[in-house]
Parts: structure tokens; C-alpha cells; sequence
């Protein structure tokens, strides 16, 4: 048998090993779960008090106590509430339908096809996207009334069409700089030409494209008000927002009412956001990862 001899140790020379500490990225993930969770609060505090002050009546909301469904039930009394988001939804449409309809073939041209200036043309239309309504609203207007077209939709349409298109060029156009040249020019040589070339080939790969320029869009023509409030100047053609703004106009408004209408005015634009946001990432960071 044979015996293994260790060195003697001092009790005082002991140590124990250092706790584990948790890795630093684990915290990193705990600090920004908690800062989204701040940021979501912040953001959805209002939305929690619009609900539950469209749930009171006037006599309620004044005394700070009870629930009511009375603001909901004469909100349509107020203000035609389904023509108006009938309206909203008429004017993004179409505006959209427009934009696409010019944004697509515009973001292919200056993508794939090689032309004098067409580089200086880009950055003339880009540049578009820097000039705040405010400054060309008025001029606008002018333009708009002598052409007779502030009556109804047509003027808030094309206004809405003008102000987007620069955006859906530029998207379209670093979008489709990601799509590889040779499956155009295959589809060249088999005879589809450039029209076919976008509608057979680009088209069905180009949708997160699409659904990024539907969305933004569709949210920004939803929530504003100048230009629906001034080319729209027939009160039955007006959308929600033109409405809410007129409510809120007047001599004796009742929040309640207003907070109900407020909701239903935002309701279409969150929805539209939640169902495509997957695509609208996608859109958004399909051009730059290429």
C-alpha cells in the first residue's frame, strides 16, 4: 500500500471560491427588457386613460367616478362617425394606389436601367422628401382650388400621392439595387422585356417592399389632418380626423365623446402596423443586409 503525502495546510490560508456572477450579456438583455417595458408604458399610458375616460359620460368624467357606455352610444349622434372612416379609408387607398403604381416602375428604372442623369434625377426626387409640408401646403392649395378639385377626394388624393411618391422611389429603388442583375437580364433573353421583367420576376420577390411603403403610408395619411382639413372642404366627404378636429372645434365638447372617437380613429392605423410589421422589417433592412 502506499501512501500519498500532501503538504500541510493553514486554516487561515483557505479560500473559498468567488460567487458566480451572472455573464454580462444576460444583464444587458434584463436592462434593455427593462427599458422596453418603461418605453411601453410611457407609450400606452395614454391610450389606457383615452379607454377608460370614453367609458364614462360627462356627468362621470366631471365627478371622477362610474362607468358608462352613453359616450359610445351617442357618438354617432355627434358626428358620422362610419362616413368619415369610409372616407379616411377612400383617401388612403387610393392615394397608395397611386404611389405604388408610380414608385415601383420608378425604383426599378433607376435601379437596372442605366440612363443620362439618372443619377442626378434620383437625387432630385430624393431630395423632395426633405422639403416640410408646411412650406408647400399653401402653394398646393392655390393650385389645387384653381383646378377646381377641393370639393371632394381628388385634390386630398393627389396632394397625398405627391407628397409620398419621392419616399416609395427611394425605398423601391434601394430595394431593388439588392436583386441580382442576371435574373433580369435572363428574363430579357427569354423575351419579357423590362415591363415583363418587373411584373413576372421582381414583382412577387418585391413584397416586404411593398407592404413597408403600404404601411407607412397608410398610418401617415391616416393621422393627419392640414391636408384633409383644407382640400377637403365638402363636410360629408371629410375623414376622422377632419371630424374629431371639428368636434374638439367645439363651444361645448364633451371628452368622453372625443376620447371615444379618438380611439376608433387610431384603431385601423395600429392594426394595419401589427399585422404587417414582420414585412415592414423586412422592407426596411432587406436593401441594407444586400
Amino acid at each position: 500500500m502506499t501512501t500519498v503525502l500532501t503538504p500541510p495546510t493553514e486554516s487561515g490560508s483557505h479560500k473559498e471560491p468567488p460567487p458566480l456572477k451572472p455573464p454580462p450579456r444576460r444583464i444587458g438583455r434584463w436592462v434593455l427588457f427593462g427599458a422596453m417595458i418603461v418605453v411601453a408604458v410611457i407609450m400606452l399610458y395614454p391610450f389606457f386613460v383615452m379607454g377608460v375616460t370614453s367609458l364614462k359620460s360627462e356627468s362621470q368624467f366631471l365627478s371622477g367616478g362610474g362607468f358608462s357606455w352613453l359616450s359610445w352610444s351617442s357618438l354617432t349622434s355627434v358626428i358620422p362617425v362610419g362616413q368619415e372612416v369610409l372616407s379616411s379609408t377612400i383617401v388612403c387607398s387610393s392615394s397608395i394606389f397611386i404611389i405604388l403604381c408610380v414608385g415601383l416602375p420608378a425604383g426599378f428604372a433607376f435601379s437596372k436601367l442605366r440612363f443620362r442623369l439618372s443619377t442626378v434625377v434620383f437625387l432630385v426626387i430624393v431630395s423632395a422628401m426633405m422639403v416640410p409640408l408646411q412650406a408647400i401646403l399653401m402653394p398646393e392649395f392655390v393650385n389645387v382650388t384653381k383646378l377646381g378639385l377641393t370639393g371632394g377626394y381628388t385634390g386630398a388624393i393627389l396632394v397625398y400621392a405627391a407628397l409620398g411618391t419621392p419616399f416609395s422611389v427611394f425605398l423601391f429603388t434601394t430595394y431593388f439595387r439588392g436583386v441580382p442583375d442576371e435574373l433580369i437580364e435572363a428574363g430579357i433573353v427569354d423575351g419579357l422585356g423590362y415591363f415583363g421583367a418587373l411584373w413576372r420576376l421582381v414583382l412577387p420577390i418585391a413584397v416586404p417592399a411593398i407592404a413597408t411603403v403600404t404601411v407607412l403610408q397608410f398610418i401617415q395619411i391616416w393621422d393627419d389632418l392640414l391636408v384633409g382639413l383644407l382640400f377637403i372642404q365638402n363636410t360629408s366627404d371629410r375623414p376622422i380626423t377632419v371630424g374629431l378636429a371639428v368636434l374638439a372645434a367645439g363651444r361645448t365638447t364633451s371628452i368622453p365623446e372625443l376620447m371615444a372617437g379618438s380611439i376608433i380613429s387610431a384603431l385601423p392605423a395600429m392594426l394595419v402596423y401589427l399585422g404587417f410589421q414582420r414585412y415592414l422589417v423586412k422592407g426596411l433592412t432587406m436593401g441594407i443586409d444586400r
